[in-house]
């Protein structure tokens, strides 16, 4: 996956206006959690050069950047967890998963929507 990290809650105003043409998925990762560990493995093994250029990704370091994560709770109205997968639509969540519930299968899905 080539991801496009998420350093500048500037950035969201740009994810919001991408989302307008298509949806955007951010990953919020902890990179001292071995669950977030899985969930991040979990889909970089199953990604594709096809999924890569139909959909944008965003990753968000959550340690190095806790005030973006806070801005993404406010902002896409969901609360804090890690890992988390948010689908970005129009400036809306419209798909959260966290946890073990992160699957390729169900993120591809609510990206193709």
């Amino acid at each position: 996956m080539e991801w496009k990290e998420l350093d500048s809650i500037v950035e969201l105003d740009r994810i919001d206006q991408l989302s307008k043409g298509q949806p955007v998925l951010i990953f919020k990762h902890s990179t001292r959690c071995p669950i977030s560990k899985a969930a991040l493995n979990r889909l970089e093994r199953a990604w594709t050069a096809e999924d890569a250029a139909r959909h944008r990704v965003y990753y968000l370091d959550l340690l190095a950047h806790r005030d973006i994560s806070d801005a993404v709770a406010t902002r896409y109205h969901v609360q804090h967890e890690s890992p988390q997968a948010l689908v970005i639509r129009n400036g809306t969540c419209t798909h959260r998963a966290s946890h073990t519930a992160i699957t390729f299968a169900e993120t591809v899905e609510a990206l193709s929507e």
